[in-house]
């Protein structure tokens, strides 16, 4: 049983009039991913529907990635497949598709993680052409909210960012994933632009292998949301483990997300899986979350908010 999973952030979207595009954009992902898994490649399929959600600029991730307290995209992204082997990157600028700096990283490395101007170093080195991720719209933004931080007459600290996010909830609309079982092996990407206004430097949970990604025999998870509650439970190692005590899919995904809600409350987080039995599972304790999914006996994808 093969099968495919993608979804393009959790968190509230204020409006409702993008829900089609985003609905749109993930079902091309998924599309895009299916296509590589009838060829045989989890890993191909992973890669590709990412890409094609970082190409889209709706998405917070390549192409449309939010930009920091400063005014710069750092970008993060990793991928796992179920032999353990795993790639990833953190706060990388000037490249189109930081999953495919992940993967290359897994592929040509003896390492896991590289970071900032050393993973820029790297993705020149393996061929990746200066790119500029930046949209029009990500900028008008961030000028509004750095703004109203600025407003408050304080220097800004996380506390406040939070709490910015609790009034403009479309903000936490981060990060994109995939989670495929070609039959033989199960794999996970994950790629986001990170949080708007974060602190110059900060790594959430996407390249933090078992926080934001992770895969191994019994399963896969990609996580969405706040990186920093994913951090704090190795929220998708976790997810996994649900799995090898028993659970499918589905029901991992949702004890997953009882977990975050149970340590750090609601609107925070989202999680999709697939197990080894090719079954699809995802949760999430926000008001939306994008995901389409394929599997063996469909003839087009789902896809819902």
């Amino acid at each position: 049983m093969v099968a495919i999973i993608v979804h393009g952030g959790a968190g509230t979207i204020k409006n409702e009039e993008r829900i089609p595009k985003i609905l749109e954009g993930v079902r091309e992902a998924v599309l895009a991913g299916w296509k590589e898994l009838k060829r045989g490649s989890a890993l191909d399929a992973v890669e590709e529907a990412v890409k094609v959600l970082e190409d889209n600029p709706i998405f917070n991730a390549g192409t449309g990635s939010v930009l920091t307290l400063d005014g710069r995209v750092e970008m993060d992204a990793a991928i796992m497949r179920s032999n353990l082997e795993a790639g990833a990157i953190a706060g990388i600028w000037g490249v189109k598709n930081p999953i495919s700096v992940a993967r290359k990283v897994m592929e040509k490395t003896d390492h896991v993680l590289l970071a900032g101007e050393g993973a820029l170093k790297f993705a020149r080195l393996m061929g990746f052409e200066e790119y500029n991720p930046v949209t029009e719209e990500r900028i008008e933004q961030w000028k509004k909210l750095r703004q109203k931080l600025l407003e408050d007459g304080n220097i800004p600290h996380w506390k406040k960012i939070s709490e910015l996010i609790k009034e403009y909830p479309e903000v936490l609309r981060s990060t994109v994933g995939a989670v495929a079982f070609d039959g033989q092996e199960i794999v996970a990407g994950t790629s986001t632009g990170g949080v708007f206004l974060k602190m110059f430097g900060r790594v959430g949970d996407t390249p933090i292998i078992g926080a934001g990604t992770y895969a191994n025999e019994f399963a896969g998870a990609s996580c969405t949301g706040l990186g920093e509650v994913a951090i704090k439970l190795s929220l998708a190692k976790t997810a996994t483990d649900f799995v090898r005590f028993g659970l499918n899919a589905q029901k991992a995904s949702e004890a997953a997300i009882e977990l975050a809600t149970k340590h750090f409350g609601q609107d925070n987080m989202g999680i999709i899986m697939v197990d080894r039995e090719g079954n699809i599972g995802f949760a999430k304790n926000t008001k939306h979350m994008s995901v389409a999914y394929m599997k063996d006996g469909m003839e087009s994808p789902v896809a819902e908010i």
